[in-house]
Parts: C-alpha cells; sequence; structure tokens
C-alpha cells in the first residue's frame, strides 16, 4: 500500500526553460528516469501538481498533462482525489552490477586496434553554430526557408496506420519503391540520366555511398584518383581501404584528363560543382574524361551534389548521362538540399554493381529507416521539395551577389566559385594568412568561416584559403560579417607589418 508521507521531494525534478525540448516532455522524461533507475520504489508518491508547478515554475496544467500521460504508459496509478503514485506495475532497468565497487583493469585497446583508423583530415561540424550571429558556414540549413509544417505532415503519413505494416516490417535488403519510383522518374531525368529501379540502391547519404562503391571496388589493387583539393573524407575513405592512390590537380576547369596516370582503376570526381572551389568540368572535358576511361579501362565515380541549387544558368548534364559504357557510378544526395540531418542518397549504377553494393549495404546497415524513406518521398511527390528547392534558388542567388558585393571591399580574393549558383565561394586571403589561425581570431567576433586546410592532402604552409557558405547566414547579417572579416585581417596585416616579413604573427 501506498503511503502519502512517503513522498518525493519536489527538488529531485529538473526543467530547462532554455532547452527546445518542450517542458512536458522534459517533466516526463525526468519522472521516468528516477522510476527506471530504482531511484523511487513502487507506491512513493509524487508532489502534487500544485506543488511540482509552483517549485518548477511551469504551469499547473503542464505537469497535470505529463502526469496523465505516465499513467497512461502505466509508470504512474491515480490515488482516488489524492495524487498520483509510482505504479507497482512499473518497468524497471537497473540491474546491480559485479563490476560496482570494484577497481577494473581495462584491456590495452591500443595493442588490439589499427592505429592508423583514425581520421587526419577532418571538416569541423560546430553544432552552436546556430548561436553565432556571422555563420559562413557550408551545408547547413537556414530553417527561415524550410516548410517545416509540410515535412511534419509528411512524417505523420508515413507513421500512419495504413502505413505502419511496411514500416514495421524487415526490408531485407529492400528500398522503399515510393522513393525510388521518385528518383527514376523525377530526379534522374533532370540530370539527363535514366535509370531502372535495379539500378538505383538508397544509402545513408553521399558518404556511405563512396564507403560503399570503394569498398566493392577496393579488390583491384590499381590506382584510385581523387581530386586535389577535393572533398577531404574521399581520400581519407581510400586509405582506410588500404588502396594506391594519388590526387590530381585541379584547375579552373576542374580535373584535367590527361593527368590521369595508366594503371587507373577509378576516379573520384565533382565535375558539376567541385568540392571545395565549386569550378564546373566543361563539357569536352567530360568527354575526353569517358573517353580515357574506356581506352584505359577505369571507373568514373561522379559525385553529383548542388545541381539543384543553379540560380545563375541549367546546370551542365551530369557525366553519367554521357556515358555509354556503363562506367560512371552515379552518387547523389537529398541531404544538401532539404537538410543535412537527413542522410539520405543513392547510387544509380549498371545492375551487377547494384547488386553488389545492397549486399555490402545489408552486411554494414540492412537499409536505411523505412519511416524516413516514407517521409521523405512524400515530401517529394506532394510537391514541397520543388516548391522548397524554388525558394532556396532565390535566396541563394540573393545571397550570392549580396557576398560578391562585400567582398569586392574587402583584401580578399574570390578564386572559385560555381559558374551555376551554389552556396559557398573558395576564397583566398594574403599569402601571409593561415586560415585556421584565422578562424579562430574571427571567432572572437562571432563570425565561423571554413579553413581551407582539410581539403588539401598537403596544405600550403601558411594556408591562406578558406570557405565562405551562405545558405545558413540571413541576407542581412552579410555585409556586417565580411565587414568583420577584413577588420580582423586589416589587424592582422598591421602586425605584420612590423615584425620580420614572412612571419605570421595573429
Amino acid at each position: 500500500m501506498s503511503n502519502k508521507k512517503n513522498r518525493i521531494p519536489p527538488d529531485l525534478f529538473f526543467i530547462d526553460k532554455k532547452a527546445t525540448i518542450p517542458l512536458q516532455a522534459q517533466l516526463i522524461t525526468s519522472v521516468v528516469s528516477l522510476i527506471l533507475q530504482n531511484h523511487i520504489p513502487a507506491g512513493t508518491w509524487l508532489p502534487s501538481s500544485r506543488t511540482l508547478a509552483k517549485f518548477l515554475g511551469i504551469s499547473r496544467l503542464t505537469v497535470t498533462l505529463a502526469y496523465n500521460e505516465l499513467v497512461a504508459q502505466n509508470y504512474l496509478i491515480p490515488m482516488s482525489r489524492s495524487g498520483y503514485a509510482v505504479s507497482p506495475n512499473a518497468p524497471r532497468r537497473r540491474v546491480k552490477s559485479d563490476q560496482e565497487g570494484q577497481e577494473i583493469d581495462e584491456l590495452q585497446w591500443s595493442k588490439r586496434l589499427r592505429q592508423d583508423h583514425v581520421r587526419l583530415r577532418t571538416i569541423v561540424k560546430r553544432r552552436d553554430w546556430g548561436t553565432y550571429p556571422y555563420p559562413f558556414l557550408y551545408g547547413q540549413m537556414d530553417r527561415s526557408l524550410f516548410n517545416h509544417t509540410a515535412w511534419r505532415d509528411c512524417a505523420r503519413r508515413a507513421l500512419g496506420a495504413k502505413e505502419f505494416d511496411l514500416l514495421a516490417g524487415d526490408w531485407a535488403s529492400e528500398d522503399d519503391p515510393m522513393l525510388v519510383d521518385y528518383i527514376c522518374n523525377r530526379t534522374l531525368p533532370r540530370r539527363g540520366i535514366q535509370a531502372t529501379k535495379e539500378q538505383v540502391l538508397i544509402t545513408m547519404g553521399a558518404q556511405n555511398a563512396l564507403w560503399i562503391i570503394i569498398d566493392i571496388l577496393k579488390h583491384n589493387r590499381k590506382l584510385f584518383i581523387y581530386e586535389e583539393p577535393g572533398y577531404p573524407d574521399v581520400p581519407e575513405m581510400l586509405r582506410f581501404a588500404d588502396v594506391p592512390t594519388k590526387g590530381l590537380q585541379i584547375d579552373t576547369q576542374g580535373l584535367d584528363p590527361s593527368c590521369i596516370p595508366p594503371e587507373t582503376n577509378c576516379v573520384f570526381v565533382t565535375p558539376s560543382h567541385h568540392v571545395p572551389t565549386g569550378v564546373t568540368m566543361p563539357m569536352d572535358r567530360r568527354r575526353k574524361l569517358l573517353d580515357l576511361a574506356e581506352k584505359d579501362d577505369f571507373v568514373v565515380v561522379e559525385d553529383d551534389y548542388e545541381f539543384e541549387l543553379s540560380f545563375l544558368q541549367a546546370p551542365s548534364p551530369a557525366l553519367k548521362s554521357l556515358d555509354r559504357s556503363g562506367r560512371v557510378l552515379y552518387v547523389g544526395s537529398f541531404s544538401k538540399s532539404i537538410f543535412p540531418g537527413l542522410r539520405l542518397g543513392y547510387i544509380v549504377a549498371p545492375e551487377p554493381v547494384i547488386r553488389q553494393a545492397r549486399t555490402m549495404r545489408t552486411m554494414m546497415l540492412r537499409h536505411p529507416p523505412g519511416h524516413m524513406q516514407r517521409t521523405t518521398a512524400y515530401f517529394l511527390a506532394q510537391g514541397y521539395y520543388d516548391a522548397l528547392i524554388v525558394k532556396m534558388r532565390e535566396a541563394m542567388r540573393e545571397r550570392s551577389e549580396a557576398l560578391s558585393a562585400a567582398l569586392i571591399k574587402t583584401d580578399l580574393q574570390v578564386v572559385g566559385k560555381s559558374q551555376h549558383g551554389g552556396t559557398s565561394f573558395w576564397i583566398k586571403g594574403p599569402d601571409f594568412l593561415d586560415s585556421k589561425i584565422f578562424a579562430q581570431r574571427l571567432e572572437a567576433h562571432g563570425v565561423l568561416i571554413e579553413p581551407g586546410h582539410p581539403f588539401f592532402s598537403t596544405p600550403p604552409s601558411p594556408c591562406p584559403y578558406f570557405r565562405l557558405g551562405y545558405s545558413s547566414i540571413a541576407l542581412d547579417k552579410i555585409e556586417d560579417g565580411v565587414a568583420k572579416i577584413q577588420d580582423v585581417l586589416s589587424e592582422i596585416k598591421n602586425k605584420n607589418s612590423k615584425t620580420t616579413e614572412g612571419s605570421v604573427v595573429y
């Protein structure tokens, strides 16, 4: 039997009013955590709704709703006109461990793990970037452009009763047919690509797609070619795969096919929008690359990102659309155009490749979560995606123009940007500038930039290159943000002028 005297004190509960999680959800989590950890036994009374509301400084209704939800989940039981107590049938999770109170002699894992499996080139992504007034970061979304109501509606459809059997079942190695159908009939034709459902595999973003491709091709010990500078994760993945590699220097037209050495197995390229400079490979080079691939018998992996954000002119046809011998493995992603946390991408390739890639993916993770695939499929099929792209193109056009105008007034050079559009500029500062140290100085002024070091296998020293993204910064913040960048740069120049020529002072 419960005893009113055995009541939980209100100071065991904590609510963070600044958190994005609703207060009711926080309170439910707090009660559940106490019960699951056996901190409050069955029959223990909870504080009255009035008492707890007053202590936490929240609405009494919020407390009552939380208590009622916990009753529905069998964590609490209502006491007739007296409040609530912990249910005798409440779930329990904590099990006493033999290790409690004992010293543990931990295994020396350093002797068992590969020492080279450490990331050498990493683009740092700050979780708190939204708290900075001038976030010139690439790949982050602007919430003001996203139709959250539409996404929530699609998620509700995907999680509805009619869809539940589909989502709750084990798909084994299969993908959502609705999403695959959209990719085949709507997305790929926009890039001039024709593909059947047997030639498409859904992945956990482009990153997962590239990893799978490397894994199924690495048995061939010939060279893997990547762009230099370029997307840092490609050479990192190749290093993890322990295959022979070579980085080829790009120029103002991207990768030059004539520099590809013989005995090449695979070439990784971003022809429509090079990472990080944004330059576009012209059509004559694309044809030369495909001709050489056929002549020297190698495969081309095309990472075709941001083609949707072409607001200056129509994007060039995808390299895959020119492929007549099935040598191009095409990688696409929705993470750049919808939101980065979505982590949904896809591979388009000949059926034998997809069959083996599907087997490899199955061994890793079976398939990407079904509800995310179906939610995305609804978002695409209902027209919300196309409406989002139209809105993003206009916003990116305005921000691109504002950033160009602001940079003219600085000592910085725009040495790379997409001829079609995109969401970033590749910048070069004075030769004495080290962008990593520069970024640290700017952070103190509320400005975030991306240093250029990770994009090079061997960065110049000092490395004056960095990337300025404009997808996450508001239009009215761009001019002031660039002015602050110039102010800090001017301070550095003044200090350098008072020191020995060639030294770097910050």
